[in-house]
């Protein structure tokens, strides 16, 4: 397998399983995936990292049915909340994109996969969520 690296900042995937991370201010605990220079909550400046849990469950979702050339349609574009805390959007795979197969509260775990490959065989990796049981 060639080098792998992450399509987004706050996706890990050198630190054993792969996870998501987020800023967390130290004054409020509000989480954010990008890095900020004060917190619109509390207006405090210090933040620290913290890993995000890799389950959450749905709490909103979308049908998609028109998108660009290249992306199957239709897929399911969700709000997911994360076990212990933030919340993310994400698509869900390995589930049929109909409103009988995602439900509200559904239980999701975090997954990855390859969103392409460069020339020199390096692979851009990409999170998803799919159903937990």
């Amino acid at each position: 397998m060639g080098k792998q690296i992450p399509i987004v900042d706050y996706l890990v995937l050198d630190d054993g399983e792969p996870h998501l991370v987020a800023w967390e201010s130290v004054d409020s605990g509000a989480l954010y995936f990008d890095r900020r220079n004060a917190d619109a909550k509390s207006g405090g400046t210090e933040f620290r990292r913290r890993r995000l849990a890799t389950t959450g469950v749905v709490r909103s979702f979308t049908i998609v049915h028109r998108t660009v050339p290249g992306i199957p349609a239709p897929y399911v574009s969700a709000l997911v909340d994360l076990d212990g805390g933030g919340s993310v959007k994400a698509n869900l795979v390995n589930v049929e994109p109909d409103p009988d197969h995602v439900k509200l509260g559904m239980p999701v775990r975090l997954t990855t996969f390859t969103a392409g490959t460069d020339d020199d065989g390096t692979e851009a990796i990409a999170f998803a969520f799919e159903p937990a049981n």
